[in-house]
């Protein structure tokens, strides 16, 4: 009513009241009358602004990549923003800012990151921005907050986040054709090592299993010596015993040989011994009647020898014997004595 307004602002906004030209009060929050004829407000969000982007740039080797992410920033120093942009507010129409400055202030900050990101991605080729992703936003916000430009605007950097570092649709695919092949490859490698490790490791077992047969014939090559060495010593040992077997035998027929030849010379003594006393008895009887030799023999006989002789007697004189009886009684006597 006659140009007398009411202005209430959120705890977000700072506001600048001008009077006549002159700061009349600031602060966040504001809550005041004025008459609006004589009144300039000028209002700042004092809240975190995010500005989203997408922007295309060129790296080093000449090829176009897109970077898509957002930036975070607010006002920090309400009065050096106020007076290097315009925010004042419509009071004559329905609201709003008179001029378009708070609009742009988003993409001013966004042209920032733009040119500070070509600087970057000039000294990086396609697959160097494609893997820099974090420390390529890590550099450009480095740089963003040590800037005199925002610096002068009464701004703060919070934060900066790349969502994404595309390169075009064809270099795309050529990549992913080439990655794919890589793939390819090592997948195809993978498949030759496990191949030339299976190889390997069949090549080890074959090893093995030779060196496991030729250790067992060698193994075997000893025990046969071994039981060859133990033969021919067994062999030895009885050719030892052999010899010493036919040693004892040679000595032993030569024992019998000298015993032999000694019992020849003893019966060759023997006999020269009786044949003298043969000779000696012949001697001594020679001249005498064959009677008294053969009474002489027939001393000391027994009866039945006696009786033999002269049953002999008897056939020698039996063309001078008539008859001569012999009875049973006298044989048996005979014979029952010559049993007994």
């Amino acid at each position: 009513m006659f140009g007398v307004r009411y202005f209430k602002f959120q705890p977000s906004e700072y506001v600048l009241r001008y009077t006549s030209g002159k700061l009349a009060a600031e602060g966040a929050g504001l809550t005041f009358f004025c008459y609006a004829p004589r009144t300039s407000i000028a209002v700042l969000p004092i809240g975190s602004i995010d500005a989203p982007f997408i922007f295309e740039e060129m790296t080093s080797d000449f090829q176009s990549v897109t970077l898509q992410g957002q930036l975070v920033f607010r006002v920090v120093n309400p009065k050096e923003t106020a007076a290097m942009l315009d925010y004042s507010l419509n009071l004559k129409g329905r609201g709003g800012y008179l001029s378009e400055d708070p609009m742009k202030l988003p993409q001013r900050m966004i042209n920032s990151v733009k040119v500070l990101a070509k600087k970057q991605l000039a000294a990086m080729t396609l697959f160097d921005a494609m893997r820099a992703g974090e420390s390529l936003a890590a550099t450009i916000l480095a740089e963003l907050s040590q800037s005199e430009e925002i610096g002068r605007l009464g701004l703060e950097v919070m934060g900066l986040s790349l969502l994404a570092v595309l390169a075009n649709q064809e270099t795309t695919r050529a990549l992913e054709a080439q990655t794919r092949e890589q793939i390819l490859k090592t997948a195809d490698d993978a498949v030759y090592e496990r191949r030339n490790a299976s190889i390997e490791q069949e090549r080890r077992v074959s090893e093995n299993e030779y060196n496991t047969e030729i250790s067992i014939e060698q193994k075997k090559r000893q025990v046969r010596e071994a039981q060859l060495e133990a033969e021919q010593i067994v062999q030895q040992k009885q050719n030892a015993l052999k010899e010493a077997q036919m040693l004892f035998e040679i000595n032993l027929e030569e024992k019998r040989k000298e015993l032999v030849k000694l019992a020849a010379e003893n019966a060759r003594a023997e006999a020269d011994t009786r044949a003298y006393a043969l000779k000696a008895a012949m001697q001594a009887l020679q001249g005498v009647d064959a009677g008294v030799i053969q009474s002489l023999a027939s001393v000391g006989m027994k009866p039945n020898k006696l009786m033999a002789q002269a049953f002999r007697g008897l056939t020698e004189n039996a063309d001078k014997i008539g008859q001569l009886n012999i009875t049973p009684d006298l044989l048996r006597e005979i014979m029952g004595k010559d049993a007994n």
